[in-house]
């Protein structure tokens, strides 16, 4: 597996290596010596899975407490999966990163605790599987606008997204 950091170091795009002959293709999702080689120490407690259509936006979800370390996964299909550092003290707080995953190049993406996560559907239908570091919340669970002009995330839209009212009455960074 390669470990790639992206713009924001923290956040770490995973190459897994794949087996692919007649019968499919087989592949390591999660090895743990591996993450903990990489300096990922993440204990899972909890998979999700998301099924959404094309164009859905899907975010972009926090937690104040129990803030949880995401590993996404797509499982068919493909997104623009993004990240926004909410960590007070960061670098790189405020800043937001963006990746393409897709269940053809079964990459995954690697979130620590203290970002906010969302994702917009290119594809037709998107399965999305995140491993996460700790329960649930909802009394903890807050939204980050996923348009706040003073985070400016370049969304590859092909439309209007389609959103949830949680979704659409996200906060902005500075009231965060």
């Amino acid at each position: 597996m390669q470990i790639i950091p992206t713009e924001i170091p923290d956040v770490l795009l995973l190459e897994p290596r794949v087996f692919e002959d007649s019968r499919g293709v087989f592949l390591e999702i999660y090895q743990e010596r591996k993450f903990a080689a990489a300096g990922i120490d993440a204990r899972f407690v909890q998979d999700n899975l998301s099924e959404s259509r094309r164009g859905v936006l899907r975010g972009l979800h926090f937690q104040v407490q129990q803030a949880q370390g995401k590993l996404i996964h797509i499982l068919q299909g493909e997104i623009f999966d993004v990240a926004v550092d909410l960590r007070k003290g960061s670098p790189s707080f405020g800043k937001w990163v963006g990746v393409t995953l897709s269940s053809t190049k079964h990459h995954a993406l690697w979130i620590p605790a203290g970002f906010a996560h969302g994702f917009y559907v290119c594809s037709d239908t998107a399965k999305v599987l995140y491993k996460v570091t700790d329960f649930y919340a909802p009394e903890h669970e807050r939204t980050l606008l996923w348009n706040d002009p003073d985070v400016g995330i370049a969304w590859p839209l092909q439309g209007e997204p389609i959103l949830s009212d949680k979704d659409r009455a996200g906060q902005l960074l500075r009231d965060v």
